[in-house]
């Protein structure tokens, strides 16, 4: 059985051609909203359009969280591969004492391999990736749960080393680690995430990557439930059938490749139709909805949500 957690959305917002000011102007308007966080990407450039501006994500995530006081801030995901795990980590834990306990802490193995060949950056196979993430993971966790942190590795090495102070969230940040893969990507979640990302790739077969999941978690001695599900997801919202239409073209302009998800496992429609939605996956034990709007945070959207939606959420 499902431990009962509390149903939120978090908002999706990769920072492809948006400025520093429309960045925290939506930021600050999830937080007035009543949102629970704010996802930004991890790249060197935005993929696909490497002539468009796009701020680095770390430095973002930073700024965002300085100039505001409760909504919580992480990435979907950070690279593994752009910074050592054991300076990761402080970084993490410095910005958690500083931000007073909001970030959220996603990692995954890296997923564009160009821009690791530009910047001269290891990339390797996707078990070799698996392997350094897993033991990005190890290096995370220990400096986070104590200090002095110990570990030796393959690919990373630490030695007594401290990691003071301590996060403020206790006993760490939430690490959240996406994705579906039942030989590398879900042992690790099992192993070491707070929160499974489910990413837009992986909605349609997502029930059965649950399965896979749960039975590995009870492999290792974990309860399932303790493991807390998250939906990566378009949202295309409208205040009614007749403006359903035109949001759905703008969606399809922007998400509408395999990739997004967006007719696999997409939440679209009218506010009613979303929630009853919402309602059927949290059900089957999502909590966590964090959704690419199909307008990119416009204030609009954010507020139709926050008003037919939001306060909705406590009866699913």
């Amino acid at each position: 059985m499902r431990v009962a957690r509390r149903v939120e959305i978090g908002l999706y917002l990769p920072q492809v051609a948006l400025g520093a000011d429309a960045v925290l102007e939506r930021a600050q308007a999830a937080e007035e909203l009543g949102f629970h966080s704010l996802w930004l990407y991890d790249h060197l450039y935005a993929p696909e359009l490497p002539e468009r501006d796009s701020l680095e994500g770390w430095t973002l995530a930073s700024w965002v969280l300085a100039r505001t006081s409760r909504l919580r801030v992480g990435h979907l995901v950070l690279c593994n591969n752009f910074r050592h795990p054991a300076l990761l980590a402080k970084m993490a834990t410095t910005l958690d004492v500083l931000s007073g306990g909001r970030v959220e802490l996603g990692l995954g193995s890296g997923s564009v391999e160009v821009e690791h060949h530009q910047a001269g950056l290891p990339w390797g196979s996707f078990a070799e990736r698996s392997a350094r993430l897993g033991e990005g993971l190890e290096v995370i966790t220990r400096m986070m749960a104590g200090s002095p942190a110990s570990f030796e590795g393959r690919h990373y090495r630490v030695t007594d080393l401290p990691n003071l102070p301590p996060p403020v969230q206790r006993p760490r940040p939430p690490i959240h680690v996406g994705g579906v893969g039942p030989r590398r990507t879900l042992p690790l979640v099992a192993r070491y995430a707070d929160v499974w990302n489910v990413p837009t790739y992986g909605l349609a077969g997502w029930e059965e990557s649950q399965r896979l999941l749960d039975a590995e978690c009870e492999r290792i001695g974990r309860d399932p439930a303790t493991l807390r599900r998250a939906h990566e997801a378009v949202l295309v919202l409208a205040p009614d059938d007749a403006s359903l239409a035109g949001a759905r073209q703008v969606a399809e302009r922007r998400y509408g490749g395999d990739g997004w998800g967006m007719e696999a496992g997409g939440y679209v429609g009218t506010p009613s139709m979303v929630l009853d939605r919402m309602a059927a996956m949290a059900g089957r034990g999502v909590s966590l909805f964090v959704f690419f709007t199909h307008d990119r945070a416009e204030r609009a959207t954010l507020e139709l949500l926050a008003e037919e939606v939001l306060p909705h959420l406590d009866g699913l």
